[in-house]
Parts: C-alpha cells; structure tokens; sequence
C-alpha cells in the first residue's frame, strides 16, 4: 500500500492503525503517545490519500468512506496534526502539493465578480446555520480571551473592545468597515463611540441581517450597510477596520488592497487589519478548505502582507499576534455546532454536518498545530497621529470608548 510511505514518515508519536479496504491492518508507530484506529471502506483511498493527503482526508471523513473507531474525529485529527508538526506539513501534501503551490496564485485570483461569487458561496448559507455555533452577535472571526474561562460572547465582546481601542475612535468620526459580516463591529463602534459607521458586504444574507440589526438597535442614523466590493468605495474616512476578511483578498491583491486603504484613510486617519496568517512563511491553501469552503481563500505570511503595506507609503504603527484565542473561538464553535447536530442536519444533510464538523475540528487543529495565528495590524499615515507608547489602548480598554451625545432625531439618514 503506497499510503505506508506517507504514514511511515508521518507518526512520531503515538500509534496509527490502518485497516484497509481489503481488511488487512496496518500499525506504524513512534514514541509513546496514544494510539488510534481507522478504517479505509473504499479502495480508491489506498492512493487518493497518497497522492493528495489534504483534500482525500477531508473528502473520506465527510463521505464516511473513512472512519474512527472509538474516538472521537477531533482527537484523531488533533493527533494527525500533532505528528504534522514534527514533520512539516508542506511535505505531506502529496505528489499534487507542486501543483498546488505553482498555481496558487490563479487559485487566489478574486477580482470583484468572482470575489461575490466566492463569498456567496459559503456567507449566504441559512443564517440558522451560524446561529448553531456562533454568539449572539454573530461574529465570525476571532475572539479575544482575556481569560481562557471566560465565555464565548464575553470573549467576542473583549474582542470588539480591543479593537475600538487599536482605532481610538471619537464621537462623530467617520468609520469604515471592510467585510462587516452580520454587522456587529459597525453597530458596536456606532453604538459605542457616537461614530458615523459605513459597513462592506459581498452577501446578500449578511446586508439583509445587518440592516435589519441596525434598524432594530435605533441606530441607522449613524451606521449604514452596503452590498459592494471594497475596490468600490469612495470618499474619505478617518477610520477603517478590517475583520476577517483580509483571507479573501488574495495575494496577488494585496497592493491594491492597501492602495485603496490609503486612498480612502483622512492624513490623520487609523486602520486596523485582523487577519488569520500562518507563522511560517508563504504556503498554499488547504486544498479541501479550498474546494468546500473557502474558495479563493488564501491564509497570508507577515512578510507576504509587509510589502504591499510598504509600497502603499502606510505606517506601521502596531502589531498584535494572537496566538492561541482563536484555536478557543474555533473549540467553542465546536462544542456548540456538536450539541446542535440534529439541527444542522435537518437544515442541509447528514453529509454537511460531517462537512461542517471536519472543517471546525480540522481548524482548530490548524491553529493548536500547524502554524496557524491571528494578526492585528494598526496602520497610519503619518507616524505622530498616535501616541508613542501601546499605554492608551489598555487605559481605553478599560475604561471604555466616548459614549455619544443622544441624538434628538433618530430618523434614518
């Protein structure tokens, strides 16, 4: 079975029991460490898992053509990932990996037709997906943990705390917000700064739910939602943040991307980007994340983002790396998308659950594992908009943004 040459350098630590589609069973073993077993149904897997281990694993757990005996698919796949990082995960993506890496760049091509069709294929799903996993407000990215016992929805407020103090927003300041989601960023800084709040979408289901949270919070006088790519927008704003969408952009965009953040920042104006990346060095996106849930997704390297920001005449004025909170955002998601198992199903199929449940678990893997991190990159135009120390942006942290003046006529602008 050519998979033993893959499997025999892969374990490390622990044991793996291969039970092929013939029957026949297979041990590879390393140091001490737990000890897992799977079974192979289907015999196109003795070389689909050669070739390309990536997407043929996520293919075979999602169609049940591969199973865990007696262990839960998390723990397996955290004990893969485990092993990949004593190897380095590049050398096990398969005799397909060169391909991969050679056309990685038209696989990351989004001009703004295919962004909209990108997004749409996984942000307009039924929002009663993500009301299976998701906290209250509905945000899709990394939360910020303070404390790791802290709860989901206190952690994804901490998170929108954090990064109003990173932009020091001021009552009647003018925000933009690239890739808005549900629209809980925008409605938090309007709601708690008094600022004027601009939000970009590519969804069609994330415009309606945000503007309909909007209306509903008495605040679309001051925050305002649109469906438009964000090498669309015009005009001029003192602030601009980005959450979770930079993994959309694609590399060979970068530079227009921060080009058209400069262009749309005032000269004393503050951006802050919070990105996933991964810690080492240019790679390619996972091929199964790739095809079945983020297409034209691209994970990018500080020093693939560094230049585009350089050659865009921007400041660097902060970096923040955080580690571990979203590898805690991704085990809460799972724990609740788990508890909902039935739900899920009854919206797609038991298929999209298994779907859904490797792409939470083998996230979260990623994060624990293999290289996966969070940045948050503050940027200026000129050096001296900000203080010179980070001592303002735990006292704003603490204390809380300016709350805005009530306004007498909440009518929509």
């Amino acid at each position: 079975m050519l998979l033993s040459h893959l499997l025999n350098r892969l374990i490390r630590v622990g044991s793996l029991s291969v039970v092929d589609a013939n029957g026949k069973t297979h041990l590879f073993e390393g140091a001490p460490g737990p000890a897992f077993t799977v079974r192979l149904h289907d015999k196109s897997l003795h070389w689909r898992l050669f070739t390309n281990p990536p997407l043929a694993l996520g293919e075979s757990c999602t169609d049940g053509t591969l199973t865990v005996e007696g262990a839960a698919l998390y723990d397996f796949l955290d004990f893969i990932g485990r092993n990949m990082a004593h190897v380095g995960r590049l050398s096990l993506y398969g005799t397909t990996g060169w391909a991969d890496w050679m056309l990685r760049r038209f696989q990351q091509f989004n001009p703004a037709g295919w962004a909209k069709f990108n997004v749409a294929h996984h942000y307009d799903l039924s929002g009663d997906l993500y009301d299976l996993f998701l906290d209250s407000d509905k945000q899709y990215s990394c939360a910020y943990f303070p404390s790791p016992k802290i709860s989901l929805e206190k952690a994804q407020e901490a998170k929108k705390r954090h990064i109003a103090a990173k932009l020091m927003v001021e009552p009647g300041q003018k925000v933009l917000d690239i890739g808005c989601g549900w629209g809980g960023m925008a409605i938090y800084l309007a709601r708690e700064t008094g600022a004027d709040v601009t939000g970009l979408t590519l969804s069609k289901e994330q415009l309606l739910t945000a503007r309909k949270r909007a209306e509903e919070a008495g605040l679309s006088h001051r925050v305002r939602f649109y469906l438009r790519d964000y090498r669309e927008q015009t005009g001029a704003f003192d602030r601009i943040v980005s959450v979770g969408m930079f993994e959309h952009v694609g590399i060979d965009h970068f530079k227009r991307y921060f080009r058209q953040v400069h262009d749309l920042l005032t000269p004393e104006g503050v951006a802050l980007i919070h990105t996933i990346g991964r810690f080492y060095g240019p790679g390619i996106t996972d091929p199964w994340i790739r095809k079945y849930i983020f297409p034209g997704g691209y994970i990018p390297a500080l020093s693939e983002i560094m230049p585009a920001i350089e050659k865009n005449f921007l400041w660097t004025t902060d970096i923040e790396v955080l580690r571990l909170h979203y590898a805690q955002t991704l085990r809460h998601w799972r724990y609740r998308f788990m508890a909902n198992r039935d739900k899920a199903a009854a919206l797609y199929d038991e298929r999209f659950y298994r779907m859904w449940e490797y792409y939470l678990a083998i996230s979260e893997v990623s994060f624990r594992h293999l290289g996966s991190t969070v940045f948050q990159i503050q940027l200026t135009k000129s050096q001296d908009t900000l203080p010179l120390t980070r001592d303002y942006m735990a006292a704003l942290e603490a204390s809380g943004a300016p709350k805005p003046e009530p306004r007498e006529n909440s009518r929509a602008a």
